[in-house]
């Protein structure tokens, strides 16, 4: 699937969690309410993109990265739809896809 499909088709990064402390952020994926209202609204690649490069930042220093990388895209994949985390290059969501395929040592 071209990059702009991967980006259009993006779901939500709501994981459904939707427990909001730590000053309105939710404990699951990281947003706000105005956040999780605005995501539906982006348009074009661009501001998806930006938008997922920022919360993966905030994930990542929040310590909660992990757990929303992998729920992200398990509801990425029951949607049938591609995973743009996968696009983030150089992003520790990335990241942590690539070190999920390699094999444990025996």
């Amino acid at each position: 699937m071209a990059k702009s499909k991967t980006w259009a088709k993006a779901p939500s990064p709501c994981i459904s969690v939707c427990k909001f402390r730590d000053n309105g952020h939710c404990i699951g994926c990281g947003m706000t309410k105005p956040e999780k209202k605005r995501f539906k609204k982006l348009g074009g690649k661009a501001e998806k993109k930006g938008f997922l490069t920022l919360l993966v930042s905030r994930l990542e220093s929040s310590g909660r990265l992990g757990y929303w990388s992998r729920m992200y895209r398990r509801r990425c994949a029951k949607k049938d739809r591609p995973c743009p985390l996968d696009k983030l290059e150089g992003s520790p969501a990335a990241t942590e896809r690539t070190l999920d395929k390699v094999p444990e040592a025996a």
